[in-house]
């Protein structure tokens, strides 16, 4: 049941013929806008292209002066370092210093104060024998004076006093 139709008489000639006329006729400007989308879809990705590299650029400029700035900050922090150990090694010996002057004051305080409990020492042992060697010479001469000795030496010491006094 097949039956033959003409070529002009079949449908689907007509519509490859239409679609041929489409093309022939606005096929250009089909191709014309299709590569004007993918010619600005170029540029576009061009674009970011540039736009990644530049900001590629602008990090690697960044990571290299931050780099730098570590490093002058190590350097810097390692000169801290040696002036605070030069600094303590300097304040150690001034202290050092200090403490043995420090010494040398107090041992030479202790030896005058040595000397003078000395000298206060002597002194007590010498107005002790001042007074011990009075009164045995009380003793002694209250023993051996009598009356007319003892009125013979005040009346000596009362012209004496008298003498010195004038």
């Amino acid at each position: 049941m097949e039956h033959e139709v003409g070529f002009f008489a079949n449908p689907h000639t007509w519509v490859n013929i239409g679609g041929l006329i489409f093309l022939a006729f606005a096929g250009p400007k089909i191709w014309k806008a299709l590569t004007q989308m993918l010619d600005q879809r170029a540029i576009k990705i061009k674009a970011d292209l540039d736009e990644a590299q530049k900001l590629k650029d602008e990090a690697q400029a960044l990571l290299g002066e931050y780099q730098r700035k570590q490093k002058d900050a190590l350097k810097e922090a390692s000169e801290i370092i040696e002036t605070a150990k030069t600094t303590a090694q300097h304040q150690a010996k001034e202290a050092a210093a200090g403490l043995e002057a420090a010494f040398v004051r107090r041992e030479k305080l202790a030896l005058e104060k040595i000397a003078q409990a000395e000298a206060a020492a002597i002194a007590e042992v010498r107005r002790e024998a001042v007074d011990v060697a009075g009164a045995a010479a009380r003793k002694l001469i209250a023993a051996s004076l009598n009356d007319a000795r003892a009125s013979a030496l005040i009346d000596a010491a009362i012209k004496d006093v008298n003498q010195r006094l004038h």
